[in-house]
């Protein structure tokens, strides 16, 4: 089945993202999640039901999590599953910005083995299957190899670089952001950009399907403290996410002090 996931999660993104695309961002009707979740709007939903319709009617027998759908437990009894994010950077797409995407993955025994995101609004369709690489629309990837300088691109938000997050001085790097957790970690695969970091808990929908395209395409990802990310925990979150060319992944680990943001 393994070799005809990936297909499948090609073909799901692009009709989610001509559903999530049918919404005008900032006309689409919003509202706050409970206890300070951030924001939803009725295309993170229309998504989701589509990607559940499309998903689950293709494989039956495959568990699911989802940003978007209640989360019972029962994924927990299933070797397999479908991890989603139906619109990964809500508030960009309430802004009406294009640095939105799709990120559907599936996840075997705890590892990542099929990952698509789709940027609509760039149409920028990222993939990989586990084993035979990460491709941006059809085209393969390698990530940076580049080892750190003050050139080296870094996607991170601005806390991460407080001096209580490192054992000596800040790295001095070239800092960029974008609002999407898995866009930052497809333009690390792509090569745009030499790491991205985020040392908050992160949850497992945000990562899952960027952790294989970074890998696939030649850069190593691990949480924080340089441990292997595991996906499908009772609790889906990870402790925080680097990815970068092994090298500079390496150097920036070995910076990283024990406690942070």
């Amino acid at each position: 089945m393994q070799a005809a996931d990936l297909p499948l999660l090609k073909d799901a993104a692009r009709i989610a993202g001509r559903v999530a695309t049918s919404f005008v961002g900032p006309a689409a009707t919003r509202w706050d999640k409970p206890d300070g979740a951030g924001p939803v709007t009725e295309a993170d939903l229309a998504v989701n039901d589509v990607l559940m319709s499309t998903l689950r009617t293709a494989r039956p027998d495959y568990g699911w999590l989802s940003e978007e759908t209640e989360d019972d437990g029962g994924r927990l009894e299933q070797d397999t599953l479908f991890i989603i994010d139906p619109i990964d950077g809500t508030r960009s797409f309430v802004e009406g910005a294009r640095t939105w995407a799709i990120s559907i993955a599936i996840a075997h025994q705890g590892r990542v083995t099929a990952a698509a995101i789709y940027l609509p609004l760039r149409d920028k369709l990222y993939a990989a299957g586990l084993g035979t690489g990460a491709t941006l629309n059809g085209d393969a990837l390698r990530a940076s190899a580049n080892p750190i300088s003050p050139a080296s691109k870094v996607l991170a938000a601005r806390p991460n670089f407080e001096p209580k997050n490192w054992k000596g001085d800040v790295p001095h790097v070239d800092r960029h952001y974008r609002p999407s957790l898995a866009y930052r970690l497809s333009l690390v695969g792509e090569g745009k950009f030499d790491a991205m970091l985020t040392l908050r808990p992160s949850w497992e929908w945000d990562i899952a399907a960027g952790a294989l395209i970074v890998s696939e395409a030649g850069g190593t990802i691990t949480d924080r403290t340089g441990g292997p990310l595991r996906f499908n925990n009772p609790r889906p979150m990870l402790n925080g996410v680097l990815a970068a060319g092994p090298a500079l992944h390496a150097d920036l680990l070995n910076q990283l002090g024990p406690h942070s943001a």
